[in-house]
């Protein structure tokens, strides 16, 4: 399994989860010490520091992955920003580079991993958000993004399920993880207050802890979940319902 943003946050427990399940794991993301101490809880995870936001870049990534071991069967597109603003104030800067790490990045991977996912009749899984379901306030680059994902995972699962590809969607509400603690310092709140609060939005009265995320992420790739294909599945707490 190749997992993209794992240095932190839910990427991290995504790769942690893989292989406590027994996979062998290909830990992408920006910052190599967090990615090594991801690394050393297991000794079936491997790591992968560098940029991604060009085809060519995905493309290396994918050929460092197939050369480190030899086959692809999941797919799991978790690397996302979130730059807060409302239409007016996106800059062009802000919109092409939320559009770059949420969509480009995980459609040029999906692309290049397709050849290998056919042939292992394996699955992607994109980490979306349940803003990408509905839209959220003073957050335009950051919806359109999600919902981009959300609808990339539609189509390419109908084009692929009698290929033997699956390709689902999880979409988080507020999760315990280094985005919140960032989203709270931008609006200059303590972390404690903007959890609580967020805590208080959600019907089940918490927030999610990456560790949920990443146990559904595991479920999706198995044999289990295997007519699954084409969901956009809220872990939210209750709060898209």
């Amino acid at each position: 399994v190749l997992v993209t943003g794992a240095s932190s946050g839910i990427g991290a427990a995504i790769a942690i989860a893989f292989a406590e399940d027994g996979w062998d794991v290909m830990a992408a993301g920006r910052d190599e010490g967090r990615l090594e101490e991801v690394a050393d809880v297991s000794d079936k995870i491997v790591t992968w520091a560098g940029e991604l936001s060009t085809s060519d870049e995905c493309d290396e990534l994918l050929a460092d992955t197939i050369d480190e071991f030899g086959q692809l069967d999941c797919l799991v597109n978790n690397a996302g920003i979130f730059i807060r603003g409302d239409a007016a104030d996106t800059s062009d800067d802000d919109w092409r580079e939320t559009l770059t790490v949420n969509l480009d990045v995980p459609f040029f991977l999906s692309r290049a991993a397709l050849p290998y996912l056919l042939r292992s009749e394996g699955s992607i899984i994109n980490i979306a958000s349940d803003w990408g379901l509905n839209g959220g306030e003073s957050a335009a680059a950051y919806c359109a993004s999600k919902g981009g994902l959300v609808l990339l995972t539609k189509a390419m699962a109908k084009d692929h399920a009698r290929e033997g590809l699956r390709v689902n969607a999880i979409c988080p509400g507020d999760v315990d993880t280094p985005m919140l603690a960032a989203a709270a310092e931008a609006e200059d709140i303590e972390l404690d207050e903007y959890l609580e609060e967020a805590a208080e939005n959600v019907p089940t009265g918490r927030i999610a802890e990456p560790e949920e995320v990443a146990a559904l992420a595991v479920f999706l790739a198995g044999n289990a979940a295997g007519h699954i294909t084409g969901t956009a599945i809220p872990i939210d707490g209750g709060g898209s319902a």
